[in-house]
């Protein structure tokens, strides 16, 4: 197995951390069995002044895990439906985490099959809600330690793969900073990969 990410990589600029998640693999061995995938689209979201990022408001007790150490799980629950599984970045005290968008199966596909029954194998981990549906993350997997055991993302070769880095998506506010970035050509990548900075 490659090595496992130290949270030292997590505790740097956030906008560093999203572009060098990319080709990253995330696994989670969870009761249901051992999931992986190659991470290849992610956004970042930095501070109080980021008017999309959830600490935009200020500290609260859904946001209070982004306010903590650097590489932790922040989950949260969207539209009533989706779940969305983020990983906490920079120094204590400073809100900011990245958004795991889109990945390509690597291992444990079956379970993701049972988890999400009717994705197609080539997009079951496209999109934000998807993978968390797919890899059976809920709220409950929120605050978990990354460099832990259970939830965790090791390293792998820099992608060959082009780094595109457009403007978030699914968004109004803060739509026009380029904080999206993603691996040119993997067809996991979410909605909108044309759109281009």
């Amino acid at each position: 197995m490659s090595r496992k990410l130290p949270r030292s990589f997590y505790n740097r600029p956030t906008l560093d951390v999203a572009r060098d998640l990319l080709g990253k693999t995330i696994i989670c061995d969870l009761p249901q069995g051992r999931l992986g995938a190659r991470i290849v689209e992610v956004e970042a979201y930095i501070g109080e002044d980021d008017p999309a990022c959830h600490a935009a408001p200020g500290p609260t007790a859904r946001n209070q895990v982004m306010y903590g150490r650097p590489g932790f799980s922040y989950v949260y629950f969207i539209y009533g439906m989706y779940h969305c599984f983020n990983i906490v970045t920079e120094r204590r005290g400073f809100p900011a985490a990245v958004l795991l968008r889109a990945a390509e199966p690597v291992e444990g596909l079956e379970v993701m099959r049972q988890n999400s029954p009717r994705s197609r194998t080539a997009t079951i981990l496209s999109g934000p809600g998807k993978f968390c549906r797919a890899f059976g993350l809920t709220v409950e997997h929120s605050e978990v330690d990354l460099t832990g055991d259970v939830i965790y993302l090791c390293d792998a070769p820099a992608p060959e793969s082009d780094i595109v880095i457009t403007r978030r998506v699914g968004i109004n506010k803060g739509v026009d900073l380029p904080f999206r970035f993603f691996l040119d050509g993997s067809s996991a990548v979410s909605g909108l990969s044309h759109l281009r900075k």
